[in-house]
Protein backbone atom coordinates (compact mmCIF):
# COMPACT_ATOMS: atom_id res chain seq x y z
CA UNK A 1 0.00 0.00 0.00
CA UNK A 2 1.32 3.04 -1.09
CA UNK A 3 2.16 5.83 1.74
CA UNK A 4 1.00 9.62 1.67
CA UNK A 5 3.53 12.24 3.38
CA UNK A 6 5.34 15.19 2.80
CA UNK A 7 1.73 17.20 1.81
CA UNK A 8 2.07 20.35 3.85
CA UNK A 9 2.80 23.32 2.84
CA UNK A 10 5.56 24.50 5.25
CA UNK A 11 7.23 20.81 4.56
CA UNK A 12 6.91 21.27 0.66
CA UNK A 13 9.05 24.73 1.33
CA UNK A 14 11.57 22.98 3.53
CA UNK A 15 11.83 20.13 1.20
CA UNK A 16 13.15 22.55 -1.79
CA UNK A 17 15.23 24.41 0.35
CA UNK A 18 16.75 21.95 2.04
CA UNK A 19 16.92 18.33 0.01
CA UNK A 20 19.87 18.17 -2.23
CA UNK A 21 20.17 17.15 -5.69
CA UNK A 22 21.90 13.96 -6.01
CA UNK A 23 24.01 15.03 -9.39
CA UNK A 24 26.66 12.60 -9.36
CA UNK A 25 23.62 9.59 -9.18
CA UNK A 26 21.63 11.08 -12.14
CA UNK A 27 25.59 10.80 -14.09
CA UNK A 28 25.75 7.47 -13.06
CA UNK A 29 21.91 6.72 -14.68
CA UNK A 30 22.55 8.10 -17.58
CA UNK A 31 25.77 6.75 -18.32
CA UNK A 32 23.90 3.28 -17.84
CA UNK A 33 21.28 4.53 -20.27
CA UNK A 34 23.56 5.90 -23.07
CA UNK A 35 25.53 2.08 -22.23
CA UNK A 36 22.51 0.47 -22.53
CA UNK A 37 20.26 1.78 -24.65
CA UNK A 38 21.31 4.78 -26.91
CA UNK A 39 19.69 7.43 -28.92
CA UNK A 40 16.39 7.05 -27.06
CA UNK A 41 15.79 9.98 -24.66
CA UNK A 42 12.38 11.25 -25.96
CA UNK A 43 10.47 11.28 -22.56
CA UNK A 44 11.64 10.65 -18.50
CA UNK A 45 9.39 10.43 -15.64
CA UNK A 46 10.40 11.22 -12.22
CA UNK A 47 7.71 9.96 -9.82
CA UNK A 48 7.46 11.41 -6.64
CA UNK A 49 9.66 14.11 -7.75
CA UNK A 50 8.67 16.14 -4.66
CA UNK A 51 10.06 19.91 -5.36
CA UNK A 52 11.50 18.67 -8.38
CA UNK A 53 15.43 18.55 -7.06
CA UNK A 54 16.13 15.14 -9.24
CA UNK A 55 13.62 16.18 -12.03
CA UNK A 56 15.21 19.14 -13.34
CA UNK A 57 18.69 17.47 -13.73
CA UNK A 58 17.39 15.17 -16.14
CA UNK A 59 16.43 17.72 -18.49
CA UNK A 60 19.78 18.22 -20.78
CA UNK A 61 19.15 14.22 -21.59
CA UNK A 62 15.42 14.62 -22.62
CA UNK A 63 13.46 15.68 -25.19
CA UNK A 64 10.96 16.17 -22.49
CA UNK A 65 11.00 15.63 -18.50
CA UNK A 66 7.30 15.07 -16.73
CA UNK A 67 7.66 15.36 -12.69
CA UNK A 68 5.27 13.43 -10.82
CA UNK A 69 3.86 13.69 -7.74
CA UNK A 70 0.54 12.70 -5.68
CA UNK A 71 0.78 16.18 -3.22
CA UNK A 72 -0.15 19.16 -4.88
CA UNK A 73 1.63 21.12 -2.27
CA UNK A 74 5.03 19.44 -3.73
CA UNK A 75 4.19 20.61 -7.12
CA UNK A 76 3.52 24.29 -6.33
CA UNK A 77 7.15 24.29 -4.86
CA UNK A 78 8.10 22.73 -8.25
CA UNK A 79 6.86 25.06 -10.01
CA UNK A 80 8.68 27.81 -8.11
CA UNK A 81 12.08 26.36 -9.13
CA UNK A 82 13.67 27.98 -12.60
CA UNK A 83 12.50 25.27 -14.80
CA UNK A 84 13.94 24.16 -18.16
CA UNK A 85 10.92 24.75 -20.95
CA UNK A 86 11.19 20.64 -21.47
CA UNK A 87 10.21 20.47 -18.16
CA UNK A 88 6.56 20.21 -16.89
CA UNK A 89 4.89 18.51 -13.89
CA UNK A 90 1.62 16.44 -13.06
CA UNK A 91 -0.56 15.33 -10.66
CA UNK A 92 -1.24 11.40 -9.79
CA UNK A 93 -0.09 8.47 -7.85
CA UNK A 94 3.14 6.69 -8.25
CA UNK A 95 0.83 3.65 -9.25
CA UNK A 96 -1.06 5.38 -11.92
CA UNK A 97 1.05 7.30 -14.48
CA UNK A 98 -0.45 9.16 -17.04
CA UNK A 99 1.44 7.44 -20.38
CA UNK A 100 0.76 5.61 -22.64
CA UNK A 101 1.94 1.74 -22.98
CA UNK A 102 5.59 2.00 -24.16
CA UNK A 103 5.77 5.93 -24.21
CA UNK A 104 8.76 6.29 -21.42
CA UNK A 105 12.18 6.31 -22.17
CA UNK A 106 13.02 6.36 -18.38
CA UNK A 107 10.94 5.75 -15.12
CA UNK A 108 13.08 7.28 -12.26
CA UNK A 109 12.22 7.70 -8.40
CA UNK A 110 14.61 9.47 -6.33
CA UNK A 111 14.33 8.92 -2.77
CA UNK A 112 10.49 8.30 -2.85
CA UNK A 113 10.07 4.90 -4.23
CA UNK A 114 9.72 3.46 -0.82
CA UNK A 115 6.25 5.03 0.04
CA UNK A 116 5.50 3.75 -3.18
CA UNK A 117 2.91 0.38 -2.92
CA UNK A 118 5.43 -1.11 -4.58
CA UNK A 119 4.32 -4.34 -6.86
CA UNK A 120 2.06 -1.74 -8.35
CA UNK A 121 4.62 0.74 -9.03
CA UNK A 122 6.98 -1.88 -10.30
CA UNK A 123 3.67 -3.17 -13.09
CA UNK A 124 2.98 0.32 -13.53
CA UNK A 125 6.29 1.29 -14.55
CA UNK A 126 7.20 -1.79 -16.95
CA UNK A 127 3.18 -0.88 -18.55
CA UNK A 128 4.53 2.59 -19.70
CA UNK A 129 8.52 1.87 -20.12
CA UNK A 130 9.21 1.21 -24.05
CA UNK A 131 10.97 -2.06 -24.74
CA UNK A 132 14.63 -1.09 -23.78
CA UNK A 133 13.96 1.59 -21.56
CA UNK A 134 15.04 2.00 -18.28
CA UNK A 135 14.27 1.98 -14.32
CA UNK A 136 16.26 4.07 -11.69
CA UNK A 137 15.14 4.19 -8.05
CA UNK A 138 17.83 5.43 -6.26
CA UNK A 139 17.41 6.48 -2.00
CA UNK A 140 19.96 7.57 1.03
CA UNK A 141 20.22 6.80 4.34
CA UNK A 142 19.00 8.87 7.29
CA UNK A 143 22.27 8.19 9.16
CA UNK A 144 24.22 11.20 7.39
CA UNK A 145 27.87 12.40 8.32
CA UNK A 146 29.73 15.32 9.05
CA UNK A 147 33.39 16.19 8.29
CA UNK A 148 34.80 19.32 10.17
CA UNK A 149 38.57 19.59 10.76
CA UNK A 150 39.87 16.60 13.22
CA UNK A 151 36.50 16.79 15.49
CA UNK A 152 34.34 14.46 12.95
CA UNK A 153 33.87 11.97 15.16
CA UNK A 154 32.67 14.33 18.05
CA UNK A 155 30.51 15.73 15.90
CA UNK A 156 29.11 12.53 14.42
CA UNK A 157 28.44 10.95 17.89
CA UNK A 158 26.31 14.29 18.36
CA UNK A 159 24.63 13.35 14.58
CA UNK A 160 23.84 10.01 15.98
CA UNK A 161 21.91 11.20 19.38
CA UNK A 162 19.48 13.01 16.85
CA UNK A 163 18.96 10.24 14.88
CA UNK A 164 17.90 7.95 17.83
CA UNK A 165 15.85 10.40 19.28
CA UNK A 166 14.24 10.62 16.12
CA UNK A 167 14.14 6.78 15.49
CA UNK A 168 10.60 5.88 17.62
CA UNK A 169 8.68 8.37 15.33
CA UNK A 170 10.23 6.57 12.24
CA UNK A 171 6.94 4.93 10.00
CA UNK A 172 6.94 1.38 10.53
CA UNK A 173 6.24 0.81 7.12
CA UNK A 174 10.14 1.51 6.38
CA UNK A 175 11.46 0.23 9.77
CA UNK A 176 14.52 0.61 10.67
CA UNK A 177 16.45 1.04 6.91
CA UNK A 178 14.57 1.90 3.63
CA UNK A 179 16.94 0.18 2.13
CA UNK A 180 15.36 -3.34 2.38
CA UNK A 181 12.59 -1.98 0.59
CA UNK A 182 15.13 -1.02 -2.61
CA UNK A 183 16.76 -4.21 -2.36
CA UNK A 184 13.24 -6.33 -2.59
CA UNK A 185 12.19 -4.34 -5.52
CA UNK A 186 15.50 -5.24 -7.27
CA UNK A 187 15.00 -8.88 -6.14
CA UNK A 188 11.16 -8.37 -7.65
CA UNK A 189 11.78 -7.01 -10.80
CA UNK A 190 11.66 -9.84 -13.65
CA UNK A 191 14.07 -7.63 -15.81
CA UNK A 192 17.28 -9.94 -15.98
CA UNK A 193 19.63 -6.61 -16.98
CA UNK A 194 19.48 -4.87 -13.81
CA UNK A 195 22.16 -3.44 -11.06
CA UNK A 196 22.33 -3.21 -7.29
CA UNK A 197 24.84 -0.78 -5.94
CA UNK A 198 24.40 0.13 -1.73
CA UNK A 199 26.98 2.27 -1.70
CA UNK A 200 27.61 5.50 -3.66
CA UNK A 201 28.94 8.28 -1.08
CA UNK A 202 27.91 11.74 -2.20
CA UNK A 203 29.90 15.12 -0.12
CA UNK A 204 28.33 18.30 0.00
CA UNK A 205 29.75 21.65 1.86
CA UNK A 206 26.69 23.29 3.09
CA UNK A 207 25.99 25.67 6.48
CA UNK A 208 25.34 23.89 9.98
CA UNK A 209 21.96 25.34 9.36
CA UNK A 210 21.30 23.31 6.04
CA UNK A 211 22.06 19.96 7.63
CA UNK A 212 20.17 21.00 10.49
CA UNK A 213 16.88 21.48 7.94
CA UNK A 214 17.62 18.57 5.57
CA UNK A 215 17.58 16.15 8.83
CA UNK A 216 13.99 18.03 9.60
CA UNK A 217 12.73 17.78 6.54
CA UNK A 218 12.88 13.64 7.40
CA UNK A 219 9.31 11.78 8.04
CA UNK A 220 10.37 10.93 11.15
CA UNK A 221 10.88 15.03 12.13
CA UNK A 222 7.58 15.61 10.46
CA UNK A 223 5.54 13.11 11.98
CA UNK A 224 7.44 14.63 15.92
CA UNK A 225 6.96 18.47 14.91
CA UNK A 226 2.93 17.61 14.41
CA UNK A 227 2.95 15.11 17.66
CA UNK A 228 4.61 17.47 19.79
CA UNK A 229 6.42 21.05 18.25
CA UNK A 230 7.61 22.09 21.19
CA UNK A 231 9.77 19.16 21.72
CA UNK A 232 10.82 19.23 17.90
CA UNK A 233 11.90 22.44 18.15
CA UNK A 234 13.80 21.59 21.54
CA UNK A 235 15.41 19.05 19.86
CA UNK A 236 16.70 21.02 16.58
CA UNK A 237 17.92 23.66 19.37
CA UNK A 238 19.65 21.06 21.37
CA UNK A 239 21.27 19.18 18.47
CA UNK A 240 22.60 23.07 16.99
CA UNK A 241 24.17 23.62 20.24
CA UNK A 242 26.18 20.92 20.92
CA UNK A 243 27.35 20.68 17.39
CA UNK A 244 28.24 24.70 17.66
CA UNK A 245 29.72 23.83 21.09
CA UNK A 246 32.18 21.12 19.43
CA UNK A 247 33.13 23.52 17.12
CA UNK A 248 33.88 26.33 18.92
CA UNK A 249 32.33 28.43 16.65
CA UNK A 250 29.12 30.75 17.36
CA UNK A 251 27.34 30.95 13.89
CA UNK A 252 25.17 28.32 12.64
CA UNK A 253 26.13 29.61 8.85
CA UNK A 254 29.55 27.90 9.60
CA UNK A 255 30.26 25.56 6.48
CA UNK A 256 30.51 21.65 7.09
CA UNK A 257 30.79 18.92 4.75
CA UNK A 258 27.64 16.41 5.12
CA UNK A 259 28.26 12.47 3.22
CA UNK A 260 25.76 10.72 2.26
CA UNK A 261 25.37 7.35 1.89
CA UNK A 262 23.15 6.50 -1.27
CA UNK A 263 22.00 3.23 -2.79
CA UNK A 264 20.31 2.56 -6.29
CA UNK A 265 18.81 0.64 -8.32
CA UNK A 266 18.89 0.00 -12.14
CA UNK A 267 16.89 -1.89 -14.74
CA UNK A 268 16.73 -2.41 -18.70
CA UNK A 269 13.43 -3.27 -19.79
CA UNK A 270 13.75 -6.11 -22.75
Amino acid sequence: MAVRLFEGKDHAAAYLQYRITPHEIVSTVMKYMKKKTPNQFDLAVDVGCGSGQGTIPLAPFFTKVVGTDVSPAQLEMALTNSNPPNVSYRQCPAEELPFAPGEVDLVTAMTAAHWFDSQKFLLEADRVLRPGGCLALLSYTMDMELEYGDISNTLNDICKEFYAALLPFRDPHIGLSSMKIYSDMFDSCEYLDKEWNECVWVKRIMPLTGYIGMVETFSSYEILRIKDPAEAERLSNDIRSKLLSAMKVSSPDTEVTVVVKYFYLLARKP
